[in-house]
């Protein structure tokens, strides 16, 4: 598998038009990203990672309107948090349009957006458009901090890896935005209290 510069944007956009999952640096830890919609792309990822499809991906946009295409409606607190803390380290767990032609996994009333704060998944999306995304692991093991060590662990499954140096950072704080108040479902590198105060 080819570890290639961050800068060769050329060449991820190819692999993951054609349905091909990619490794990629974000500003929290390297993670394998699918096209969304590509048929067969995310299949890949859940193999790839020996990962449940009860446990569903969630997606990186570039910006808060690709994240509402995506869902039915946004509540006020998903919108005040999107525009709080993205680009940044925050997933927001908001109702799933029923019309979104995409594999995420079981999982079909909500999804897991985030506007991640690293230049490379920004240019892959504003590009193609939303990529569905995990971390580069195997389901329960760590995360490699460099592309080298993501390349080594998935070989063959994940034919490109982008290399941005390393990436180590905290993941990201998910909050359930789907109800009127909101829930935190993993405490990351945002703490959950700062994210109560944005929103009071």
């Amino acid at each position: 598998m080819p570890v290639m510069p961050a800068t060769s944007l050329d060449e991820a956009a190819a692999a993951l038009s054609a349905g091909h999952p990619i490794g990629i640096p974000t500003d929290t830890v390297y993670g394998l990203a699918a096209l969304v919609g590509e048929p067969g792309a995310t299949d890949r990822i859940f193999a790839a990672k020996a990962r449940s499809r009860d446990v569903a991906l969630p997606v990186l946009v570039a910006d808060a309107a690709q994240a509402r295409a995506l869902a039915t409606a946004l509540t006020e607190c998903a919108s005040t948090l999107m525009s709080s803390f993205w680009p940044g380290a925050l997933t927001l767990v908001v109702p799933r349009d029923p019309g979104l032609q995409a594999d995420l996994g079981d999982d079909e009333m909500t999804v897991g957006v985030r506007c991640p704060d690293h230049p490379v998944p920004l240019a892959l999306c504003r590009r193609l458009g939303p990529l569905a995304t995990t971390s580069a692991n195997r389901h329960g093991e760590p995360t490699p901090a460099t592309a080298a060590g993501v390349a080594e662990v998935f070989g063959d499954a994940v034919p490109l890896v982008l290399d941005a140096g390393r990436c180590d950072g905290s993941p990201s704080t998910v909050v359930d935005c789907t109800g009127v108040e909101p829930k935190l479902l993993r405490e990351g590198r945002i703490p959950w209290a700062v994210v109560l105060a944005a929103l009071s």
